[in-house]
Formats: C-alpha cells, sequence, structure tokens
C-alpha cells in the first residue's frame, strides 16, 4: 500500500472513532410504538421517526440544543405564532415532485405517496428499511432503502445521518427538472429569515449563511456543500446546519432555500435556479441500477460561526449503509 494510501486510511480510521465517541455522548436509544419510532438522547426526547398514517415518512418532532424545537408544527398540529401554509412542508422529510412524472412533493389526491414494506429495523443509534414509491393508483414507481442514523455531542450538538439509495427497480427511472425537492426541512418559525403578519408570524429573527459565502435570501438555488440557519429561539440562540455527503450526485448541491424557512438540498432543479433549458435538471437511472443520496443534519448552539460550521467533520456514523460499495470512504 503506497504512503499516501495509508495516511488516508489513518485519518478515516481517526475521524470515524472520533464520530462514535461523539455519537455515544448522549446515549442514543430508539423505541417502537404504533406507526413510529422514538428517539431519546441521554434518556431525553430527541426525534420521532413517523413512517404510517402520512404520505411520506418524516421526522417530527426534532428537538436540539436543550430541548428546544427545531422544525415547525403545522401539520401536525397548528400553533400561534405559525404559518400554516404548505401542509406537505413536514418537518424533515425526503422526496420529489417529479419521478417519472408522479408527483411526490405535494400532498394532493393525484400525489404519489412513500410507503414502508416490512418491518422498521433499529440497530443501536439507527433505523433502517425498504420502500415504496407509489403513483395515485398504487402502481410502484421505485423503491428505495433507507437508513437514519441519529447522535448527540458532549455540547449537546444533535445530529441526524439521512441516507436513502432509491432503485430503478420497475425499469427506467427519472428525476424530472423542478425546484419542488428533495431533502428538506421546514423550520421553527423564529429560524425564519423573515415575519409575515398576514400568516400570524411575528418572532422570525433568523439569519442564513452557505459554505460559498453567500448570505440570508441569497441561498436559494445557489449550490453550496453546506447551508446554516440559525436565530433565538427560547432565549437561546440555536441553529441547523444541513450537509450535502461529497460522493452525492452533482455535489455540491443547488438549495431550494426560502427566507420563510423551507431549505431543501435538490440536486435536479437546474431549469429553475440557474435559468437552464427547460429539463437540464433532469436525472435518469437505468433499469436496474441505484443512486444513493446521503446528508447531514446537526443541530447546534450559536450561529454559524460559533457552532465552527465550516471547520465541522461532520464524518457519518453510519456503517454498512443501503448501497454503499465496498472501499468507499464512509462519512463527509
Amino acid at each position: 500500500m503506497e504512503q499516501t494510501h495509508i495516511f488516508q486510511l489513518i485519518f478515516v480510521m481517526l475521524a470515524g472513532a472520533l464520530a462514535v465517541g461523539c455519537a455515544g455522548a448522549g446515549e442514543i436509544a430508539i423505541r417502537e410504538e404504533d406507526g413510529k419510532l422514538c428517539v431519546t438522547a441521554g434518556g431525553a426526547p430527541f426525534a420521532e421517526y413517523v413512517y404510517e398514517g402520512l404520505p411520506k415518512p418524516c421526522i417530527y418532532p426534532v428537538l436540539g440544543p436543550d430541548g428546544i424545537p427545531m422544525t415547525r408544527n403545522y401539520p401536525f398540529k397548528k400553533v400561534e405564532g405559525e404559518a400554516n401554509d404548505h401542509p406537505h412542508h413536514q418537518s424533515l422529510w425526503y422526496t420529489h415532485g417529479d419521478v417519472n412524472g408522479v408527483d411526490f412533493w405535494s400532498v394532493r389526491d393525484n400525489a404519489g405517496k412513500i410507503r414502508h414494506t416490512g418491518k422498521v429495523e433499529i440497530k443501536g443509534a439507527t433505523l433502517s428499511g425498504k420502500r415504496e414509491w407509489v403513483d395515485k393508483d398504487g402502481k410502484i414507481v421505485c423503491t428505495d432503502d433507507v437508513a437514519v442514523t441519529f447522535g448527540e455531542e458532549a455540547d449537546g450538538t444533535r445530529w441526524i445521518d439521512y441516507v436513502m439509495t432509491i432503485h430503478a427497480s420497475q425499469g427506467e427511472l427519472e428525476f424530472g427538472d423542478t425546484k419542488e425537492g428533495s431533502m428538506g426541512i421546514r423550520t421553527h418559525p423564529n429560524l425564519r429569515l423573515r415575519n409575515d403578519k398576514r400568516r400570524g408570524v411575528t418572532t422570525a429573527n433568523g439569519h442564513a449563511l452557505n459554505s460559498a459565502g453567500h448570505k440570508d435570501g441569497a441561498l436559494w438555488g445557489k449550490r453550496a456543500k453546506w447551508v446554516d440557519y440559525w436565530g433565538t429561539i427560547d432565549g437561546k440562540t440555536v441553529g441547523v446546519a444541513i450537509f450535502d455527503h461529497p460522493e452525492n450526485p452533482r455535489h455540491p448541491t443547488w438549495w431550494h432555500a426560502r427566507d420563510y424557512g423551507l431549505v431543501a438540498a435538490n440536486p435536479f432543479g437546474l431549469h429553475y435556479f440557474e435559468k437552464k433549458e427547460k429539463g437540464a435538471g433532469d436525472m435518469k437511472i437505468a433499469d436496474g441500477e441505484s443512486v444513493t443520496f446521503r446528508y447531514r443534519f446537526v443541530f447546534h448552539r450559536g450561529g454559524a460561526e460559533q457552532a465552527k460550521t465550516a471547520d465541522r467533520d461532520a464524518a457519518a456514523s453510519v456503517r454498512n449503509l443501503p448501497g454503499r460499495r465496498p472501499g468507499r470512504r464512509e462519512g463527509f
């Protein structure tokens, strides 16, 4: 083995060891309830993965440092001070607005749905399972393997790794060029960049930054390795940074990042983000082939600078990721 490869291997092993150490700081536990998996960190509530009774699985609620809620409550419940718009923005989720012509982004009557098949498995801090993407008539469009890992670090920072391998199991698969996608979060209203008095939102005080140096409203449609939104909730400054894995297709991704709290990594919407010809962002997966997407959400104290988002090594703690090829580096 060449010396350079030896050093690379040592670096990856050390990064993995550090990640495991941090993951253990909060003693993650996952327990089953009806239609959902409840996650705790050090015995305190962290998140719930809801996989039944919804058009698509989502993670709600998500509690960050000090148990502060990081996502909007609607459409699960109505809370004063939140906008009751975009019912398809369901806390934290993955889907897309055009998959072989089927809209999986919205929750309209003709929209597609994503459903688990079989049991959702729990192994340590990771939950995993197989899912089907079906159209309004129940016809399978494609399938995926999903794995979600939860962690808490010694300083109270919490993180979620969301990994899915999507299979063209029913023939050629095409992710269409639309801004409506894909790995998304709808933040707590205080992390919004602007208020909306007409919808009852008066507490927005958020700021945003991406890895390319764009700030606030300028993030929309830009390519970046990560984005970070932060603000003051319950008297404490907290934020969420989202990382696009360097092995994801078309890394660094484009961001469908709105000033009203929607933040979504979307590698497909080139027509909208860069005003290219319609269909420029289409991505085809050949019959029988697969594609893997990996993202990390980091829920931290302070703003992007205090959280050292630019320096963070968001090394994934998930092992044996679905679709992972032997020999590929794990982590961010």
